[in-house]
């Protein structure tokens, strides 16, 4: 099994705002050592942390964590099928762009669990299973 996370994953882990989720987040990540980490989520976890810096989270400590996920999990950058993928999911399944862009990449890279909390309960294509880990 191949896993990955959406950012929202990433960023409830560095924020100790909700305990709950975090601590969630955190026994995902912990719980998937050989998890994937998509170039998307990535970028989108550097740029969302700006909302977190009101909160202790300085840029250079975003930027630190982007490197340990990448250290522990790798960095999947997606290839031009990505798009291709995309393109079926949003223009003729009518996802949102980013979410299209999201399971694209991991339809690329053979990722069978994704963890968010965002995507719309729809059935996922192909073998992707994908699980809101705060939902009870």
């Amino acid at each position: 099994m191949i896993v990955t996370f959406d950012t929202n994953i990433l960023l409830y882990a560095a924020d100790a705002r909700d305990a709950r989720k975090q601590s969630i987040a955190t026994q995902v990540l912990h719980g998937a050592p050989d998890g994937v980490l998509l170039w998307q989520a990535a970028a989108e976890f550097v740029a969302s942390s700006r909302k977190l810096a009101a909160h202790g989270l300085a840029p250079v400590q975003a930027w630190n964590l982007l490197a340990q996920f990448v250290e522990t999990y790798g960095l999947i950058v997606p290839s031009p099928t990505v798009l291709q993928r995309a393109r079926v999911l949003h223009v003729e399944q009518q996802w949102s762009f980013w979410d299209a862009m999201l399971v694209g990449a991991c339809l690329e890279a053979g990722v069978t669990r994704l963890y968010t909390e965002d995507l719309p309960g729809r059935p996922p294509p192909g073998d992707l299973e994908i699980i809101n880990p705060f939902a009870s």
